[in-house]
């Protein structure tokens, strides 16, 4: 994509603050929507709750880029907190879309994230994007949320979901609690070890979404995972040897369950998910293999 004016909501968490840097570093203009009053000009005020948008801001904007949305992984499921969760994702994107679709010269491409839990449970199986949603809070709210997008695909703007897995990155989400447990030496396996963990690296994450973004004819969803899945087993003992600490501790899914509620499920349960659309795009993983998503990060 030649220099462009990008819109990036989320533009503070972990892919969000990634990719400024990235599109920045390159020389695009990036414009961060913010939920208080503008300090600079490339902020831009919005209010997902109240399903608000300075559209001005967004007006000469290539790409609108869509990262907003509470962490699913910092605390406890309470029904309070999963309304929080839904709320972020569905009406940031519900607001996002509108303003979208209400430009008098709309962006080329409307990318709104979203996350392989709308698979739900896989078991051993290996899914890919025709795969149908799985069940439960998770599923469901991905559902929800990639169809908030709606009003920005009827009018006529390229949207695409970047699906993305557990993101390998010191920096935040799951591996950014779990590095501190391994250097310590207190890592291990969880459960009986035997879920598949999809990851995918900071770095090939932020390249797969400037890939969405900036390649014509890509919508719908992709999954942003790397190509070979591994057991959370597998995980860990890539993990000892790359730290080079021992991996000798289990936390036994009923002690998960206790601590975590509900949010242990996602911990405790295996996705297998495959890039498929993404390689058939010509993506190209700079990371593919654990050890070095995991190297990358340190």
């Amino acid at each position: 994509m030649e220099r462009s004016r990008i819109a990036v909501a989320g533009a503070s968490g972990l892919i969000g603050s990634a990719l400024v840097r990235s599109l920045t570093a390159d020389g695009h203009q990036v414009v961060r929507l913010v939920r208080r009053d503008p300090r600079t000009p490339d902020e831009v005020r919005w209010d997902p709750q109240r399903k608000y948008v300075d559209t001005a801001g967004l007006a000469g904007c290539d790409a609108v880029v869509n990262l907003a949305g509470a962490s699913v992984g910092s605390r406890r499921w309470t029904d309070a907190y999963k309304a929080r969760l839904r709320d972020s994702r569905v009406l940031g994107t519900a607001a996002l879309a509108e303003a979208v679709a209400a430009l008098d010269e709309p962006p080329r491409v409307f990318v709104n994230g979203s996350a392989i839990g709308y698979y739900g449970e896989t078991g051993d199986r290996a899914v890919d994007e025709d795969a149908p949603p799985g069940e439960g809070f998770l599923p469901e709210l991905c559902v929800e949320w990639e169809g908030a997008a709606a009003p920005a695909q009827e009018a006529g703007v390229r949207t695409v979901f970047p699906r993305t897995g557990l993101v390998v990155a010191r920096g935040g989400g799951a591996w950014g609690r779990l590095f501190p447990l391994f250097k310590a030496g207190l890592g291990g396996r969880m459960g009986d070890g035997r879920q598949y963990w999809s990851f995918v690296s900071l770095h090939d994450e932020v390249a797969a979404i400037r890939h969405l973004m900036d390649t014509e004819g890509l919508a719908g969803p992709f999954n942003v995972t790397a190509p070979h899945p591994l057991t959370n087993r597998e995980i860990t003992a890539a993990m000892g040897r790359v730290l080079r600490r021992p991996t000798l501790f289990t936390v036994p899914a009923p002690v998960l369950r206790g601590v975590l509620g509900e949010l242990a499920g996602d911990v405790l349960g295996s996705q297998r998910v495959l890039p498929m659309r993404l390689l058939e795009s010509g993506f190209t993983f700079a990371f593919p293999e654990i050890e070095g998503a995991i190297r990358a990060a340190l």
